[in-house]
């Protein structure tokens, strides 16, 4: 509890096509520390993942991020808001790394809109120490680069009302379908199909579905 500043929020505006903009005032967030990560230490050896954003400050995330290393729990960031860089260090703790096009795009410097060009920037990130590079491209599906292969899964067709909770959703999805012990191909499918339910709703947590509407849109799209 911080007595001296405000819950983080989000203010985000919708277009009519549902692409979306989020203007972010960090609050308590900004204020998470090394005491925080120290608080953090003993639930990561009973959890098979961590999942971050990068909504607190950087220190926290390395810090979270080498504790989780060194109790063998495997870390996926999502890396929003999207810097021009990340530190080595990051790279080299992180299991799996899961930028938009977008945010691909502002790491490794050059435009990323096409499959081709989200194969090359997988491949540039994963040398910089992560194994796994998945980057989402909205209609256009995920490119998904392991150690020994590069794919592409392509999105499930549906009728887009409000993107704002994608990227959350396929991360979210993607820890859950990881953790159950899906193959890599499973879990990138199960994640696309977490996000298309998402975006057909207004809003973020209520667009969130539940496993049982995931498992229903993989049994009839499959």
């Amino acid at each position: 509890m911080d007595h001296q500043t405000h819950t983080g929020i989000a203010t985000i505006t919708v277009a009519a096509n549902g692409e979306n903009q989020i203007v972010v005032v960090s609050g308590a967030n900004g204020q998470v520390n090394q005491e925080d990560m120290a608080r953090l230490t003993p639930y990561l050896t009973a959890a098979n993942i961590l999942l971050m954003q990068l909504e607190i400050p950087l220190a926290a995330v390395i810090a979270a991020a080498q504790r989780a290393k060194a109790a063998g729990t495997r870390v996926v960031l999502d890396p929003a808001p999207a810097p021009d860089t990340l530190p080595p260090e990051l790279y080299q703790h992180t299991d799996i790394l899961t930028p938009n096009q977008i945010e691909a795009s502002q790491l490794v410097g050059f435009p990323v809109a096409t499959l081709g060009q989200a194969r090359q920037a997988a491949q540039v990130l994963r040398q910089r120490g992560v194994a796994t590079v998945i980057i989402t491209l909205g209609a256009q599906g995920v490119i998904c680069a392991t150690a020994t292969e590069t794919f592409h899964q392509p999105a499930f067709t549906v009728d887009v009302v409000d993107t704002v909770a994608a990227g959350d959703a396929f991360n979210g999805g993607l820890a859950v379908a990881l953790s159950a012990g899906k193959s890599w191909r499973d879990a990138v499918i199960w994640a696309s199909a977490t996000a298309a339910l998402t975006v057909t709703q207004p809003g973020a947590q209520s667009a969130l579905p539940e496993r049982s509407q995931v498992e229903t849109l993989l049994s009839t799209r499959l």
